[in-house]
């Protein structure tokens, strides 16, 4: 099952199955509890992490101590692979939304794999990606309103980490409203105010730690 979910990762999708295992091989498994830090911003970084299980959160803290978060990551998803090309400081915190395991992989052992044509493609497409995304979200707290991006932002949670029911998409996405908020780069009580205006107009049903969302065409719509 470890094996499976890693191979999803960008790094070892482009690898071939004897090649995946022996890297996996070489990977350290790190137990997680929710809400241990994996590493700090500002750290010194060499090594990349895949995650098996739970959530992963990357946020930056500024001067002031506000708060934002760049990512919310799950099984099969990795991080930290700046720090491959460029053994830096880190440049955000890793804090387990919930209980779970990553797999490190240290610089010594990746670097000898850029000799693999393939290898070195598809970490460029994966930070390409990650670039990408980071200007979507540039261009969102320029163009977008609070809830234009509390839309979009449950929508993304929802295609990684949502599951059908018989009342529509349950999305378990493990935050807490603060949480949610510095995701957006909204204050808690905008976004509290947006979810509500959600539900009351039938668009979504708010649990703990989680929403339904009964309408995802109209939600879809407002996230334009």
């Amino acid at each position: 099952m470890a094996e499976e979910v890693l191979r999803r990762a960008p790094l070892l999708a482009a690898l071939d199955e004897d090649s995946a295992r022996a890297l996996v091989a070489r990977m350290r498994p790190v137990e997680l509890a929710r809400g241990e830090r994996l590493f700090h911003e500002g750290d010194p970084g060499d090594a990349l992490y895949v995650i098996e299980t739970g959530k992963i959160k990357l946020g930056r803290r500024a001067a002031d101590g506000r708060e934002n978060l760049l990512a919310i990551l799950g099984p099969g998803e990795m991080f930290g692979e700046l720090s491959l090309f460029d053994p830096g400081p880190r440049v955000a915190t890793a804090v387990a939304v919930s209980a779970g395991r990553v797999h490190s992989l240290t610089r010594d052992d990746f670097v000898p794999l850029l000799d693999q044509p393939r290898v070195a493609l598809s970490l460029l497409a994966a930070l390409g990606r990650r670039l990408r995304r980071t200007n979507e979200a540039l261009a969102d707290l320029v163009f977008s309103d609070v809830p234009g991006r509390v839309a979009k932002a449950l929508l993304d949670l929802a295609r990684r980490f949502g599951r059908q029911t018989d009342d529509g998409v349950l999305v378990a996405h493990d935050l807490t409203q603060e949480e949610l908020a510095q995701l957006v780069g909204a204050s808690r009580e905008t976004v509290n105010k947006a979810l509500a205006d959600f539900a009351g107009r039938g668009w979504l049903r708010l649990e703990a730690r989680a929403v339904t969302i009964l309408d995802v065409e109209r939600l879809r719509r407002r996230a334009r």
